[in-house]
């Protein structure tokens, strides 16, 4: 039974309530032949039928409280049901504004982003004409030029000579450096190095050995000793910086042919207007980006070293290549020697004191310059108190004949 649908009368599914209506009638004769015999049976019947009446009308409040409370639920839902409605167009106009918002957003954030990339361009288009101008302009300083001040003027003497295979070999600038590497020396815990002007003063220090150095609250004996060196090496850095060659770098990577591009250098190295000239060779590496450029004329490479980077344009592109002097180098009279110091000596031998490093410094610096304990003029001196420091020697030109 569906509670939803209406209760049925009683009277359609029963007949007359009191149970009698249908029940057929007798006749007087039937009825008093029967007699007191059937009267006991009528009387179950009735009851039956009103036990079944009672149970009917409790289904039937039943159904009708059912009934009332499916009402109210449908009620509930179609209010909750109108809420969501309501509060989900609330979402969608929310979402509709939001929209809109974004979009206004994201217009101007594009019409200001194409504001900045104009700008970027102008700009770009200004650091190139600078440094076009820079460079027309570096070009324009001649190699000659005056110098207002005084050029010292140094003595010059005669060492030597070699065939010169051409006139280019003229324009080359050569230089000689003589390179001694510093020999290091580790100066431990308590330990002192002086280094005297006079050869003879170290030396009898050393030979005499023990020495008593006076301080403030009392004496200690220290060591003189001679300083052992590691061995050193000594050579001959020869550099020449090429007249008419240059060295390229950071060329752009790009798919056309390594003729093409050797072209595109020549040709771009070739402008007078740039301070180039007429070139003899390029050679290039596309694996390493780089590339040599020969001028026919010698000189005309001075003219790259006065900027370090120089336009080069390919494929209506612009691109700053990097430029540097060709240099040879080579060594030459390697040396390995061993390091003598006859004018310094080690000491040794000292117990921790309550004076401080520099004090104890001062006091061992006063002790061996006095003559009356064969010392002399310090030339330097250095004392350690804690840790461990590096002390470099280097050649001693000074005594050299």
């Amino acid at each position: 039974m569906d509670l939803t649908d209406q209760p049925c009368s009683l009277k359609e599914d029963f007949g007359d309530p009191s149970g009698l209506a249908e029940l057929p009638r007798s006749s007087k004769s039937d009825s008093s032949m029967k007699g007191t015999d059937h009267s006991g049976t009528h009387t179950d019947a009735t009851d039956n039928l009103k036990e079944e009446l009672e149970k009917l009308k409790e289904r039937l409040v039943k159904a009708e409280k059912q009934k009332d409370e499916l009402l109210l639920s449908k009620l509930s839902a179609d209010r909750e049901r109108d809420e969501a409605q309501d509060e989900l167009g609330k979402l969608m106009d929310l979402e509709v504004e939001q929209y809109k918002e974004n979009l206004v957003i994201k217009e101007n954030q594009e019409r200001h982003l194409n504001t900045v990339k104009q700008q970027n361009i102008e700009l770009q288009r200004e650091i190139q004409k600078l440094q076009d101008d820079l460079a027309a302009k570096g070009s324009e300083v001649s190699q000659d030029f005056w110098i207002k001040r005084d050029i010292p003027k140094k003595k010059m003497k005669f060492t030597g000579m070699e065939n010169a295979g051409n006139e280019e070999t003229f324009l080359n600038t050569c230089c000689l450096y003589h390179i001694a590497a510093k020999i290091p020396f580790s100066l431990q815990q308590r330990q002192a190095l002086l280094t005297f002007e006079e050869e003879d003063v170290a030396q009898k220090l050393i030979r005499r050995g023990k020495h008593t150095v006076s301080l403030d609250n009392g004496k200690i004996d220290l060591t003189a000793m001679p300083v052992t060196l590691e061995t050193g090496v000594k050579f001959e850095l020869h550099v020449t910086i090429s007249g008419e060659e240059i060295n390229v770098s950071d060329i752009p990577d790009i798919q056309i042919p390594d003729e093409w591009i050797r072209d595109k250098l020549e040709l771009n190295f070739y402008k007078s207007k740039q301070g180039g000239g007429e070139v003899k060779n390029v050679s290039y590496d596309r694996r390493s980006h780089t590339a040599t450029i020969t001028f026919l004329r010698p000189g005309v490479a001075d003219n790259f070293m006065r900027c370090t980077t120089h336009p080069f344009c390919i494929n209506e592109k612009r691109f700053m290549l990097s430029v540097s002097p060709s240099i040879e180098k080579h060594l030459e009279k390697f040396q390995i020697f061993s390091g003598i110091s006859k004018r310094t000596l080690l000491l040794s031998g000292t117990h921790e004191v309550e004076e401080d490093e520099e004090s104890m410094q001062d006091m061992i610096e006063i002790h061996f310059q006095k003559p009356s304990n064969d010392g002399g003029e310090i030339e330097s001196i250095k004392y350690v108190a804690t840790g461990t420091k590096l002390a470099y020697f280097e050649e001693d030109t000074e005594t050299v004949a």
